[in-house]
């Protein structure tokens, strides 16, 4: 065996050893200690962050957008609407989370947009120029379980009248649910409508 072949083997068997090593430190050890903290430090978030009513159904996760309409796809005025969602045929599907990759000035989406604006007025009983951003164009995931305060506080009498509460009440809960920038600068303030909705259904004054 000359010089040449004995080095070749050394290299191999010394990149064989390293690439062990590495795929049982990094493949299996590190997966596991962080599965571990999470389990420990963070037990909701490690499991999804699963939100559940008060007799103990699961409703969804805090972290995935939902929609609230009935069997024909109309809005239930009772609930707080979430973003409109491109996910999926018919949107917010976990299994095929996307945007529409529509350009902000590709004509099919200005027209959607446009609609949307309409629709949303009509629906909450406030001038056009009132709807926020938020309210008529999807999120990059088309799963964002927030909504922005704005988008909230267009929303409350519509929900209190179909509820038959007052107005303030709802409100009330809005803000109860409203959570500031992370940190105090990371991201803008937001409302879970998940977490909003089930606060309405358990409301008992």
């Amino acid at each position: 065996m000359n010089t040449t072949t004995r080095v070749t083997g050394r290299t191999l068997w010394a990149a064989l050893r390293a690439m062990l090593l590495l795929t049982v430190l990094l493949g299996i050890v590190y997966p596991l200690v962080v599965t571990g903290v999470g389990q420990v430090v963070a037990p909701a978030q490690a499991h999804g962050s699963l939100v559940r009513a008060a007799d103990g159904r699961l409703v969804g996760s805090a972290l995935i957008g939902q929609s609230y309409a009935d069997a024909h796809g109309d809005p239930l005025p009772q609930y707080f609407q979430p973003r409109p969602s491109a996910a999926g045929e018919n949107g917010y599907d976990a299994a095929a989370s996307a945007g529409s990759n529509l350009g902000p000035e590709n004509p099919t989406l200005a027209e959607e947009i446009r609609t949307r604006i309409d629709q949303v007025a009509a629906f909450d009983q406030v001038a056009p120029d009132q709807v926020p951003a938020d309210a008529v164009t999807a999120s990059a995931s088309g799963l964002d379980p927030d909504i922005s305060p704005a988008n909230a506080a267009i929303q409350v009498d519509r929900v209190a009248r179909a509820r038959g509460l007052a107005p303030d009440v709802v409100r009330s809960l809005v803000q109860q649910h409203t959570r500031g920038r992370d940190l105090g600068y990371l991201g803008e303030p937001r409302v879970n409508v998940l977490q909003l909705n089930l606060a309405l259904d358990t409301w008992k004054g």
